[in-house]
């Protein structure tokens, strides 16, 4: 449903007509804290002045962004969408007519560092999306001109008691959700992670919920 009453709504503007946003949730302190940029596409508005906003939930985003230079990107198409994993760390895809298809957590060959788009415990969020018809957007820069995109969802994903009974659940496992220090085992040095972030919120991809 969602879905159709976003496609509905780009039509209209497509004719000219006004359409009702979404119930987004970016730039909850209504500062500016809504654009990305790339370098070879400009600016990227999560919360235009017209059409469908962007809102955030546990398992995704959806809506639509928009770019002077590459028009609507819609986060939530019908063939793929952007995901979000519950601690803050998004995948997939997103897709504009004009751009194509636009990666949420790309991958640099040979490079193990993530790229991909994180949101943090206080909303901001950050990173690089990639699309091979117009390269890279980032969205967090303090410099030279500063720019973020925030949202007022946050996590309520925490390091509990769930996730020790899990950790013991796996101990001296080979692998598995309990290996956090990624050595192929579960030992001390894992547990001491755990209570490093013990009642904190989970960092992006915490294997234990």
């Amino acid at each position: 449903m969602n879905t159709l009453k976003s496609l509905l709504c780009v039509a209209a503007l497509t004719w000219g007509f006004v359409c009702p946003t979404l119930a987004d949730n970016i730039d909850p302190a209504n500062d500016g804290s809504r654009y990305a940029y790339g370098e070879n596409v400009g600016w990227v508005n999560f919360k235009p002045s017209t059409g469908p906003g962007v809102t955030v939930d546990d398992v995704s985003v959806v809506g639509y962004v928009w770019g002077a230079n590459i028009g609507w990107v819609n986060l939530s198409p019908v063939f793929g969408g952007v995901v979000n994993d519950g601690t803050g760390m998004l995948s997939g895809y997103a897709y504009g007519q004009n751009v194509g298809w636009i990666n949420f957590n790309p991958k640099v060959p040979g490079d193990p560092t993530h790229y991909g788009v994180t949101i943090d415990a206080s909303g901001d969020f950050d990173g690089w999306a990639y699309g091979e018809n117009i390269g890279w957007i980032h969205f967090r820069s303090a410099s030279p001109v500063a720019y973020k995109v925030q949202t007022a969802w946050i996590t309520d994903c925490r390091v509990d008691f769930d996730d020790l009974q899990r950790f013991a659940q796996t101990w001296l496992d080979i692998g598995g959700p309990g290996d956090l220090d990624q050595t192929l085992n579960v030992d001390f040095r894992d547990y001491s992670l755990l209570a490093d972030l013990w009642l904190r919120l989970c960092p992006p991809g915490w294997p234990l919920k």
